[in-house]
């Protein structure tokens, strides 16, 4: 078994889309209408790994999950072989840094938020 994709609850897909394919160069894997509305978008990292299933917030509990999906605690991990380079086009993409990157002996390590406030660890070599 390997874990394919996560769903990520984000206020639309188009938003979603110009994040991640847009800002941060994942590719597109998937965009399906679905029909009345809903789509199957689907975005992958460059370098492989898990997909993420972008599912468009409908209702107030999905749109109050958005940007708090795991919590408040970091839910995501992107694990990069240029830490400084993926830390610059995070900025520019719309991400933000809570913290100036630490090393730790796994490796150096920041929290930063996506564009919808969901926390995540960018992690790097030691």
């Amino acid at each position: 078994m390997r874990l394919q994709a996560v769903t990520l609850v984000v206020p639309s897909y188009d938003e979603g889309i110009a994040f991640f394919v847009e800002g941060l160069g994942w590719r597109l894997g998937s965009d399906e209408d679905q029909g009345g509305g809903k789509r199957w978008v689907v975005v992958e990292p460059p370098d492989g790994g898990s997909a993420l299933l972008l599912a468009r917030a409908v209702g107030p509990e999905q749109q109050a999950a958005i940007g708090r999906q795991a919590g408040g605690r970091v839910g995501f991990f992107l694990r990069t072989a240029d830490f400084e380079g993926t830390a610059a086009r995070l900025r520019t993409a719309g991400a933000w840094f809570e913290q100036e990157p630490r090393h730790e002996a796994y490796g150096t390590v920041a929290v930063w938020r996506d564009p919808w406030g969901n926390r995540w660890d960018l992690l790097g070599p030691p």
